[in-house]
């Protein structure tokens, strides 16, 4: 979950490389560093905190070359310091390592290297790795590229990392397996990127190469990549990608934080995402990922969604859909309880696995482990060329746009606008649902990014309802039917970034536990929309007050049952329960924001977190 990025070329380096570790925060924060070789000599600068705390620490004078490497670091082994920071370097002095991924055999090469003469001065797997590479290229009198390929073979784990030799200092090798690795390409091979993802280096070429698992690469100016497989060294024709990312994307634009940025964009990623799919004039649905294999999704036993986070609570929302549209069976499964417990899977099952990066190093697992037993596997994820998206079956993209606050928004509510167009062409293909009420559903659907733009402009009223439970040290959010997983998300965006502890609840089980909790002031946020289960949710809401709770509903426009006893209310337009959730989430999202910004918490860069969940 780290955020590897480097530089080979004749541009100053180091100005590039810090600009694309700054992009590179959402990956991790904890600590930063960079080697810059500035022609004769190779320095490393290093530091715990943030990349800001490390340009502090690089001499002015000494931020010239034209190869630099750099890490932004989510701390595995050894606690966030400067000597666990990134870069590493072997014992000789000679190479050098920027690494995203966990080494899982780290321990038993460390003892065998500690033996031949090697000592270690951080805690990490990472300066095991590449002191593992020196002594490979010692023993076997290769080149480094041979070396860096002969040692992988002996290591267990994830791996992105970026290697360095002052020996032969015209090149860079770079390799992957489980993390992502992209490779810009500068006109005629004159210069070369390296990155987690291609936002560092999107204002200087349009070209890049995405490393498959278990590939490596030698870049070296002039000359075309060469890559090669791992394990038994066959070469690989690179394939070109032309990016689609833009630079406005992944800068604010005005909003003080890229999550309120973020929140606001959904009326034009739900649309983004639905566009050239949903086609409510002509009756259809256009989904070529789906309708390839659309037997397969018919006939199936059963469905089950795979996911983590934010993204398995859009697949709780997927199982009311896919099981009220198209009548079809669905398990919601952690990816990382699921890859575990020796599931039963056979070839009638369909999986779904949804992942905002498309690189969830568990999902990623179960995905390989649900192929392996015969099951068919389609993929729900923001970033074109990923892992998932290229390890699954068929799938389809959500069209977001860059996600970089930490904390997730527009991704939840792409992942279900991309899974409520994938029920309802199920629905219909099977036969369940009418055409009048087909239509009616496309046509709501439409309707919805002009209903989240109405929900929006009542930002400063819920940041007005923020301000009043700063001090809680706790809160409930209840929901029922389509609304639960929407409570769950509302809690998880509340402790993601305002660090208040908060559960969600299916709202009739309050009484069978969390209602202890409640007492004079305790906040309770409460969808109490009117549809589905509103009578059972209004006599939920009489028992919290009864109690002396204070109640913040989110609520249909025009309510006046629960007006009267809310504390506070925020209403949102009327929809139908199966597209409800796509509204109801964003005031929830908005209140988190403001209670974290109150608090004067980091809401883009929470504690602990990191954006792209790459390790186990």
């Amino acid at each position: 979950m780290c955020g590897i990025t480097g530089y080979i070329g004749s541009r100053d380096a180091y100005p590039i490389v810090i600009k694309g570790l700054q992009r590179l925060e959402y990956r991790g924060y904890d600590s930063a560093g960079v080697l810059l070789y500035d022609g004769s000599n190779a320095q490393v600068y290093k530091t715990k905190g943030k990349v800001a705390d490390l340009q502090a620490v690089v001499p002015d004078l000494q931020q010239k070359g034209t190869i630099c490497i750099g890490h932004t670091r989510w701390a595995t082994h050894g606690v966030p310091n400067d000597v666990n920071s990134h870069p590493h370097v072997s014992n000789s002095g000679d190479l050098a390592i920027v690494h995203n991924g966990i080494i899982e055999n780290y321990d038993t090469i460390k003892a065998e290297l500690t033996q031949r003469g090697y000592t270690f001065k951080s805690d990490t797997d990472t300066e095991v790795l590449v002191n593992l590479i020196e002594e490979v290229q010692k023993v076997n009198q290769c080149k480094l590229g041979k070396a860096v390929q002969l040692a992988l073979n002996e290591v267990i784990g994830a791996y992105a990392i970026a290697v360095f030799d002052q020996k032969k200092p015209d090149e860079l090798v770079v390799a992957k397996l489980g993390s992502p690795l992209a490779i810009g390409i500068g006109e005629n091979n004159s210069e070369f990127f390296v990155a987690s993802d291609a936002s560092p280096f999107i204002e200087y070429t349009k070209n890049a190469v995405y490393l498959d698992d278990e590939e490596l690469a030698i870049i070296k100016v002039g000359r075309d990549i060469r890559i090669r497989k791992i394990h038994d060294d066959s070469q690989v024709s690179p394939e070109v990608q032309a990016l689609q990312l833009n630079l406005s994307q992944i800068e604010k634009e005005g909003f003080d934080h890229f999550m309120l940025k973020e929140i606001y964009e959904q009326p034009k990623a739900i649309k983004d995402t639905y566009r050239g799919r949903l086609l409510p004039n002509e009756g259809i649905i256009r989904m070529a990922g789906v309708e390839e294999y659309i037997e397969r999704f018919k006939s199936a036993d059963r469905i089950i969604i795979i996911a983590c986070g934010t993204s398995w609570h859009a697949g709780l929302v997927a199982e009311y859909l896919f099981e009220e549209i198209a009548r079809i069976p669905v398990e919601v499964e952690y990816a990382s309880e699921f890859r575990y417990r020796n599931p039963i899977i056979t070839e009638k099952d369909v999986v779904i696995a949804i992942s905002q990066s498309g690189e969830t190093a568990d999902s990623l697992a179960a995905i390989k482990m649900a192929k392996a037993q015969g099951a068919y596997v389609f993929g729900v994820c923001n970033v074109v060329g990923s892992s998932i998206a290229r390890e699954s079956h068929s799938g389809a993209y959500t069209h977001a746009g860059p996600e970089i606050g930490v904390a997730s928004t527009k991704a939840f509510t792409t992942q279900i606008t991309l899974l409520t167009l994938i029920a309802l062409k199920l629905g219909k293909e099977k036969g369940n649902l009418a055409n009048s009420d087909f239509h009616a559903h496309l046509q709501n659907m439409e309707l919805i990014p002009s209903k989240v733009e109405k929900i929006l402009k009542q930002d400063a009223a819920i940041k007005e309802i923020a301000s009043e439970f700063l001090e809680t040290p706790s809160c409930l959010y209840l929901g029922r039917g389509y609304n639960f997983p929407v409570a769950l998300e509302g809690a998880l965006k509340l402790k993601e970034i305002s660090y208040i502890h908060a559960e969600g609840y299916p709202a009739a089980e309050m009484k069978h536990g969390p209602i202890a909790l409640i007492e004079d002031g305790y906040p309770v946020i409460v969808i109490a929309i009117n549809k589905g289960h509103y009578e059972k949710v209004v006599s939920n809401i009489q028992e919290i007050k009864s109690r002396k709770g204070k109640i913040i509903a989110v609520v249909t426009e025009g309510d006046v049952t629960v007006k009267e006893m809310a504390d506070h209310v925020i209403e949102i337009p009327e929809v139908e329960e199966a597209l409800s959730p796509l509204l109801t989430t964003i005031p929830l999202q908005l209140l988190s924001y403001h209670v974290a910004v109150a608090r004067g918490c980091n809401v883009d860069q929470p504690r602990n977190l990191a954006k792209s969940v790459t390790v186990e």
